[in-house]
């Protein structure tokens, strides 16, 4: 995918508010290529501005937490969700209560 494409993706999932997730697919949706939801996956995967762009607050569509984390695993991406108040249990996310559909 192209560097504009990263760009989309970045600039989206940094209006994800503290507290609320979203899905690849949505990110892909969003940014106008609704079959990418895996580039947006490796978009994050290379997230040059960790702690700028909100990585962690993009989940699998069943609500899963990714065991692959690019920042230290599910482990730290679920203790940042639970830090804003998400709840996350067995490393899932109700996406019903929690789902930001900005």
């Amino acid at each position: 995918m192209s560097q504009n494409f990263n760009q989309k993706v970045y600039e989206y999932v940094k209006t994800v508010p503290p507290g609320k997730v979203v899905t690849y697919g949505q990110v892909a949706c969003a940014i106008g290529c609704p079959h990418s939801a895996r580039q947006v996956g490796w978009a994050l995967h290379k997230n040059p501005e960790f702690g700028v762009i909100p990585c962690h607050r993009v989940v699998f569509a069943d609500g899963s937490v990714c065991a692959g984390f690019a920042f230290g695993g599910k482990d730290v991406q679920k203790a940042m969700l639970e830090s804003e108040g998400v709840e996350v249990a067995d490393y899932k996310i109700d996406l019903k209560k929690f789902r930001w559909n900005g």
